[in-house]
């Protein structure tokens, strides 16, 4: 049986790793055995912080949303809640983009959830 010779394969292996790890610091680049765990490590991070950008940005969108409603008189709960009742389906990412770019559109959102919302007892 003849002998079988990995020389290719080895190589096109760790090209491959080495194309992930570049532009890491020191031995993570260039040494197989570093830049695999760097990597994979890298991997990890990487898949927990696609989860973790959905929260990030959920929680920009709501304090965007908090502080722009407080301009007319309402804070965010009471604002959703107002949203709720009134039979209104936006989400808060189109909210947010409404609030910065287009004030006037949003501040009709605000009244229609205000004319929703039962009279406050002060």
């Amino acid at each position: 049986m003849s002998r079988v010779k990995r020389g290719v394969t080895a190589h096109a292996k760790h090209k491959k790793v080495f194309k992930a790890a570049k532009g890491f610091y020191g031995r993570r680049k260039n040494t197989i055995r570093i830049a695999k765990q760097a990597v994979e490590k890298s991997m990890q991070y990487a898949y927990r912080d696609r989860k973790n950008k959905k929260r990030v940005f959920r929680a920009l969108w709501i304090q965007r949303l908090n502080a722009a409603v407080r301009l007319h008189g309402l804070t965010y709960s009471r604002f959703i809640d107002g949203l709720g009742k009134a039979g209104i389906e936006i989400d808060r990412k189109v909210l947010s983009e409404m609030a910065i770019h287009e004030p006037a559109a949003f501040a009709a959102y605000v009244e229609r959830a205000k004319a929703s919302l039962p009279a406050q007892a002060a």
